[in-house]
């Protein structure tokens, strides 16, 4: 496939709450384009970007998936990204990758829950944003109050540069506020349109907008301002330039209309895109860790890792953001967050999972390569002697595990394999082996984020596996001081074993983890002991002696001990160190810290009483609340544990109206009485082992 020169390449993220339409609006743009010979359908499981297994059968995006759309001179790769909570965080991933946003909005719903966080990503990264009021035919679509709740969520940045003829079965067409022509639509799916006169009831309410939008333009140019005012207008030239600037400064979001289902106004769409995003020529510099990187062509080359997709034939997938500099094939490059050495071989564009092979890549360009052996999603690729490094993708804490037992010795064998590749590829999933238990404890975002994990362990890789009752990832610290004098002897002949140390242990802030401090003084103990000392701790501190659950938020002070000319080394001194820490655990009150959660409600404010009821009773913390439209918006803070059974019952109480987002926010201290119930737990499991008597 032919090269596309930087300022010829568009990149766009289809963002946006589920089930607005994003998959849709991509094949339709694919459609149109010729890239595809059919309008695919999610309905019908054949569009590009669905392609996964669980995809097709639950009709429901779970990973960003990257495909590109020929128009003229112009390149558009789109990334379409899941709207659903268990799944959010690939909309993050997919807006790093890209200079615009793309919003989706259903026409019947407004703006949703999602729509503010993803919106938040989007600000956060300080990407361009233009939203879509998408699904006009169906049943209720109402473009002027999705219009007004982008407002109200979003500010009067946003403003109308289409709008459509008609709504529910009777949207014919769009309508361009810019140059104020109407184009009626076929509707017949392949996407024809004509112009058409604009109809008389919406001539006055079309001048309005267009003069609100020359406003909005002109109110960021102190040029095109005064021109404005001298002449009444601006010019389509003037315009052009106007709203170009102000979508790449943030000032402007421009709003669309569409129908993917039904084609209507994505040709439209696509030339709004082409003509009027940025490039990442206009965007200009990218932020390093250290300085910024221009997307220059003649630079030394520099990308970023936005993605690793795991692949049932190719192997390991690397999606690459090219920054700066030209991409070549059959080329060594370095991976600077490894500082390793990657031999790429030939570079291919994905179309969903289909490979197109490409040539030399320019900056702005996503471009996939196959089986680099240490690279990681969030690394950054770059040349020999070039130092630069862009900043990580952060990833969210997950929210919710489970245990998991292979069914067979054969699946036990495998699965370990199984999951480096799915942790590569989703690195919001972590794994361990509980060392109490032995149980291999798996975590996610949600209980359908671990149930796909499971799924996939099955038909991807051929493993088998029983899912257990999710458990809360509790933690363990200390409230109170410790002062522990311990002394590790022992004598069977030969060498013995002798460590002595003596440690003072402190409760820190939340969130300090462990702290380790060195302050022996007259070399009671030999330094090369003291790495031990510290080892010794640090092994121990995942298994606390409550219930069994990892210690954070201490320190110690190693301030004296003594040691053995001959008895004395590493491995004694770090059996000592052990002893040390579960004594002083048990004399510095330790207590049981539980995950506590950002909840937010959305729901018709009828149920608002009854949701604040429910919410209260989980031990939430009503944060605040807010109105939107007939919605209600509450915000709360509640455990972890607390929201295992929620979503039902916000299903009840709602009757499916209501929607809720819930993120990690920060960990506080179990209530006394329900401590005692949870150590009670730990120990039938056997979690917790007795500290060594002396």
């Amino acid at each position: 496939m032919k090269s596309f020169s930087s300022e010829h390449l568009r990149n766009i993220a289809l963002i946006g709450h589920g089930s607005t339409g994003k998959t849709s609006l991509v094949s339709a743009v694919l459609f149109n384009t010729q890239m595809i010979n059919r309008l695919a359908k999610v309905e019908q499981g054949n569009t590009v970007t669905d392609y996964d297994e669980d995809e097709i059968e639950k009709k429901i995006s779970i990973q960003a998936a990257v495909a590109f759309a020929h128009k003229d001179k112009y390149k558009i790769n789109m990334i379409d990204t899941p709207g659903f909570a268990n799944f959010i965080w690939e909309a993050r991933v997919g807006l790093r990758a890209v200079e615009t946003g793309v919003m989706l909005v259903s026409a019947t719903e407004g703006v949703e829950v999602q729509t503010e966080k993803i919106f938040e990503y989007a600000e956060e990264l300080n990407k361009s944003m233009i939203f879509v009021i998408n699904k006009m035919t169906k049943e209720f679509a109402d473009f002027d109050k999705a219009f007004d709740s982008i407002v109200e969520s979003f500010g009067k940045n946003a403003v109308p540069v289409q709008y459509p003829i008609g709504s529910g079965a009777d949207f014919t067409g769009v309508i361009d506020v810019i140059e104020m022509k109407a184009y009626k639509y076929s509707g017949d799916e392949k996407g024809d349109f004509e112009e058409t006169e604009i109809p008389a009831d919406l001539k006055d309410t079309l001048q309005a907008k267009r003069e609100e939008l020359i406003e909005k333009i002109a109110e960021n140019d102190e040029a095109l301002m005064e021109k404005y005012f001298e002449d009444g207008d601006l010019s389509l030239e003037d315009i052009a330039v106007g709203l170009k600037a102000g979508i790449l400064n943030r000032n402007i979001f421009p709003v669309l209309v569409t129908d993917a289902l039904t084609n209507i106004g994505v040709n439209h769409f696509v030339d709004f895109v082409t003509k009027y995003t940025p490039s990442i020529i206009d965007v200009g510099e990218t932020a390093a860790v250290e300085g910024t990187v221009k997307p220059d062509q003649a630079a030394p080359f520099s990308s970023f890792v936005f993605k690793t997709i795991s692949d049932p034939y190719t192997g390991k997938i690397s999606l690459i953001k090219v920054l700066s500099g030209v991409f070549k094939p059959d080329s060594s490059y370095v991976n600077v967050n490894k500082e390793a050495s990657e031999r790429v071989g030939g570079l291919f564009f994905l179309q969903g999972k289909e490979q197109a092979s490409g040539g030399d890549v320019h900056p702005g360009d996503i471009v996939a390569v196959a089986k680099l052996k240490e690279t990681q999603t969030g690394d950054t690729l770059t040349v020999k002697g070039n130092d630069v490094r862009f900043p990580e993708i952060k990833f969210p804490i997950p929210s919710i595990s489970f245990a998991i037992e292979p069914k067979t010795r054969e699946d036990e064998n495998k699965i370990s394999v199984a999951f480096q590749k799915i942790c590569e590829e989703d690195p919001t999933i972590k794994s361990l082996r509980d060392p109490q238990t032995k149980e291999l404890v798996i975590s996610g975002n949600g209980q359908l984020h671990v149930e796909l994990v499971v799924n996939k362990l099955k038909k991807r890789y051929g493993v088998e596996v029983e899912m257990k009752p999710p458990r809360i990832p509790y933690l363990e610290t200390i409230s109170g001081k410790a002062d522990v004098n311990i002394k590790h002897k022992k004598q069977s002949g030969g060498r013995g074993q002798y460590g002595h140390v003596m440690i003072k242990m402190d409760p820190q802030p939340r969130g300090s983890g462990f702290v380790f401090e060195d302050t022996i003084f007259g070399g009671s103990i030999p330094k090369n002991y003291i790495p031990a000392v510290e080892k010794g701790i640090r092994e121990v501190i995942h298994s606390g002696i409550l219930a069994g659950y990892q210690v954070v938020d201490f320190k110690v002070n190693l301030y004296d001990g003594s040691y053995h000319d001959v008895d004395s080394s590493d491995m004694a001194f770090k059996i000592a160190a052990s002893k040390a820490f579960k004594q002083g655990m048990k004399e510095a009150k330790p207590t049981l810290l539980e995950p506590i959660v950002k909840v937010e409600v959305v729901t018709p404010e009828e149920f608002m009483g009854d949701i604040n009821g429910n919410l209260s009773g989980r031990r939430g913390k009503i944060q605040g609340m807010s109105s939107k439209g007939k919605n209600t918006i509450i915000n709360a803070m509640v455990p972890m544990v607390e929201m295992l059974d929620f979503n039902p019952n916000l299903i009840s109480i709602t009757g499916g109206r209501g929607s809720y987002f819930m993120e990690f926010d920060h960990y506080e201290e179990v209530p006394a009485h329900l401590q005692t119930r949870i150590i009670a737990d730990a120990r039938k499991e056997g979690r917790v082992r007795e500290v060594e008597e002396e």
